[in-house]
């Protein structure tokens, strides 16, 4: 296992999200060494659609998270559409089927909060490209707690209304471009 300060990858995206996912994800090694949470807006009637997707793509383990399992290294976790997907402060993740948060569940900002409390300044929060503000408080929360915060550049958003409100919730955070946090995430655990 690497030196790496991190134990969690937390990723929101919403419109554009496959585009943008499509980028970062397939350039992670298969002995990544830290479990990625992932929160993507699908409606209630597509749900197991991003992990098959993805493990086509990805040499990482690409899974529907469930409740109570744990998040394991090396593992890509998507939210199950319309639950709400959430960090217990053992690590474990666990499933919600609340209320919506800002109209949407899966939320990102539950997702972020709750893995700002889980991993604290250990945690990678990411906002991507998305059509509403989901994510901006959430990403908040994750600077609040030490977090390192990145979003994608607003300017190469398929849709930058995500990463705009996230900036302006989080002005600490880092805008990069797709390539600029894949390199991130590798150079954070090298």
């Amino acid at each position: 296992m690497s030196g790496t300060p991190f134990r969690a990858v937390a990723i929101g995206a919403s419109a554009g999200a496959i585009q943008a996912l499509s980028v970062i994800l397939p350039t992670l090694p298969a002995d990544y060494p830290l479990p990625i949470l992932i929160v993507v807006h699908v409606p209630a009637d597509r749900s197991n659609i991003l992990a098959p997707l993805f493990q086509a793509k990805c040499r990482l383990v690409v899974r529907e998270a469930e409740d109570k399992e744990p998040a394991l290294a090396g593992n890509i976790y998507f939210a199950p559409a319309d639950y709400h997907l959430l960090v217990e402060n053992d690590g474990s993740l666990s499933l919600a089927n609340d209320e919506p948060v800002q109209h949407s569940r899966p939320s990102i900002d539950v997702l972020f909060e709750s893995a700002a409390d889980a991993f604290g300044a250990a945690l990678i929060g990411i906002i991507l490209s998305g059509a509403n503000a989901d994510g901006a408080l959430g990403l908040k929360a994750v600077a609040d707690a030490g977090g390192t915060t990145l979003v994608e550049e607003p300017a190469t958003a398929y849709a930058d209304t995500m990463p705009i409100e996230a900036l302006k919730a989080c002005p600490s955070a880092r805008a990069l471009t797709l390539a600029g946090i894949a390199q991130f995430l590798m150079e954070a655990t090298a």
